[in-house]
Parts: C-alpha cells; structure tokens; sequence
C-alpha cells in the first residue's frame, strides 16, 4: 500500500509540474555576494533603475532591495530557436520581506515589491501610447501583493491590450511562496487562442511614489511544457 501512494503521489506531482522543463534558473547554490556580474554573464539585460537596485546572492537566494523609488526591471530575452514551445506552466519560488507603502493596484498606483513578467511570441500589440510607440507582444505579470487580491487579473496604466498582472499572493516577512502560474490555461481564458511560444522573461521591482522602499527574494524559475 505505501508503495502505491508512494507512486500516486510521484505521479500526481509530475502532472502538477506540467510535463517536462523547459528551461530552469536555480539561485539556491549559488555563493553569498554580488549578484549582478553574474546575472549580466547569464545573459540578464538590465532595464530601467535594474542597476541602482542592491542585488546579492545570500542564504540560497537572489535578494533584490532599494530604500528609494526606483523601477528596475532584468530579464532574459530568448534567440528565435530558443523559445520555451509548447509551453504549460512556470513555477517560481520566491517571497517579499517589504512591500514599498502606498502600492495599492486597485487605487490605481500600480507598485511592488517583486514581480515576473512573462512575453509570448513576436506579434507587437499597442501600449496605449500613439504611432506606435514601445508596442509589445502580449505578456504575463504575476506578482506578490500585499493589499491585492490573490487570483485577481489587473490591468497597468499602458499595455491593456496585451499585458495581464495576476496577484499570486500577499504573503510577506519572509515567507517562501512558490507560484505555479499556467501560462497555456490563462493564455487561452484571455485571448482564447493556443499561447505562442515564450519568448522572453524578466523580474521587476517598481517602488517609485511609494515611500519605505522594498525588499524581495527569488530562489528560482522553471519553465514546464504541457
């Protein structure tokens, strides 16, 4: 009997991981120190205030914090025969210290502490400003929220047309969140076709007209097909 639940249970959790990884960044072996040459040597570009924001590996994470209003975003764009095809979930593990006072998405000052944004396929929809400017292809933004609520989609100022934010959790002093956020099933809720391959993915901290600064943690990502 143990040995059949045993096998259910391994069975239940590859179902729930989604299929097979895709592609996965583990934070937690890597030694205490600065954190930043070593993302950039990954291939992490660095966008906004990304390099005013304190970056360091300690105690088997990645820790990102700022006492000021910065808005710093670092990500990995994919090269056309890297994209994550057939994509079903990402999991991330991560968790926030200090939420930046005065982020309230519902009240429209759209700030936090930790994020991901996730950019599927190449087809460029409107940001909301004119000629064009800055369009983007569709995108994902879940994130950790302290007055949000959990499971609720968001819209930001700009990007209505493709960007969709999802508050994943309010937990915060600390605590170890691990996110499994279905790509495929919420691509599809949103614009009921099949999702396009990832083709790129990001972290971001925005702190600006909040005041306290913030602090957050990541240990890891991982990208799972169907």
């Amino acid at each position: 009997m143990k040995k059949i639940l045993l096998a259910w249970l391994l069975i239940t959790a590859f179902s729930f991981a989604g299929g097979n990884v895709l592609y996965t960044l583990d934070f937690t072996k890597q030694k205490d120190g600065n954190a930043k040459a070593w993302l950039k040597s990954k291939g992490f570009k660095f966008m906004l205030d990304a390099d005013q924001l304190s970056m360091k590996f300690q105690g088997g994470k990645l820790v990102i914090e700022t006492s000021g209003e910065k808005a710093g975003m670092f990500g990995i764009e994919f090269s056309p025969n890297r994209y994550l095809k057939n994509i079903g979930l990402v999991k991330i593990v991560w968790g926030v210290n200090r939420f930046p006072k005065g982020a309230d998405w519902a009240a429209g000052n759209n700030r936090l502490a930790i994020g991901a944004l996730i950019t599927l396929g190449t087809e460029k929809l409107s940001s909301g400003l004119p000629l064009g400017i800055n369009a983007a292809p569709p995108f994902f933004g879940p994130f950790i929220g302290q007055k949000e609520r959990i499971g609720k989609r968001y819209l930001g100022m700009l990007y209505k047309k493709g960007g969709r934010y999802y508050c994943v959790s309010n937990k915060n002093g600390g605590a170890t969140v691990t996110t499994n956020f279905n790509i495929s099933q919420k691509y599809r809720q949103e614009f009921k076709k099949t999702a396009p391959p990832v083709t790129a993915f990001a972290f971001q901290m925005n702190t600006k007209d909040t005041s306290g600064g913030a602090k957050a943690f990541i240990k890891s990502i991982t990208f799972y097909s169907k």
